[in-house]
Order: structure tokens, then C-alpha cells, then sequence
């Protein structure tokens, strides 16, 4: 590999390589960070930090339906268990699964602790 060494004084400062090496390096580098994601990624599933979700729970998201009543769906939960763990009462959690009210930041906190979700997952921006 010819490599062009330039030095500040006694010390190397830059190293020039042909263009073609300098891809190759990219490269390997953006393969080495997927396989450091990927063991990150399988190391906080193995402890419980993280889980797999199933692709119909995506695409009932992404399809328009209430994230709130799919994730509760996806955990077999019932409407009046969810609202109970969460404090609120059934008729409120029916009207944010179907649109028609918004929650309070604390409510949809309470319903994600509930879903073992982050607040991200239940919080839609449809009007």
C-alpha cells in the first residue's frame, strides 16, 4: 500500500492514501459499526433491555391504527386491566384508542409503563 507519511516536526500528522484504499477503509469501518450495533442490539435483548416486535404490530401502526389499543392488543391486555394499572377509567382509555379525546402527558405516561413501551410508541401525531 503506498502511503504518503507527512509530519509536523518529528511527528506524523497526516497520512495520504490512493483514493481507491481510502474507500476500502470506509467500508470495513461501516461494517465494523453494523456488527458493533448488532452486538449491542443482541446483548440488550439477551437482558431483557429490549424486545423483538412483531411485524403486525408495525404494520397496524403504520396502517393508522391506535398505537395505544395495538400495543395493548399485542400484550393481551383487556381494556378495563389497562385502565385500571393506569388509574384512568375504561370509557377515557376507549376514547383515546379511538381518537376522539387526547391524553394528558401523565396519562400516556402511565398507559406506556403499563405497555412496558416508551411514551414514543403510544403518541401519534394524527389530529
Amino acid at each position: 500500500m503506498s502511503v504518503q507519511v507527512i509530519k509536523q516536526g518529528d511527528k506524523p500528522e497526516w497520512a495520504v492514501v490512493p483514493y481507491k484504499i481510502y474507500l476500502e477503509l470506509v467500508e470495513k469501518a461501516e461494517m465494523l459499526q453494523d456488527v458493533q450495533d448488532y452486538d449491542s442490539a443482541k446483548a440488550a435483548l439477551e437482558r431483557g433491555d429490549d424486545e423483538l416486535v412483531p411485524s403486525e404490530v408495525v404494520y397496524a401502526i403504520l396502517d393508522g391504527e391506535n398505537p395505544i389499543k395495538v400495543w395493548r392488543e399485542y400484550r393481551r391486555m383487556s381494556q378495563p386491566e389497562t385502565a385500571e394499572k393506569a388509574g384512568i377509567s375504561v370509557p377515557y382509555l376507549s376514547q383515546l384508542e379511538t381518537n376522539k379525546r387526547k391524553g394528558s402527558l401523565d396519562v400516556l405516561s402511565a398507559i406506556a409503563k403499563v405497555l412496558q413501551v416508551s411514551l414514543d410508541n403510544i403518541v401519534t401525531s394524527q389530529p
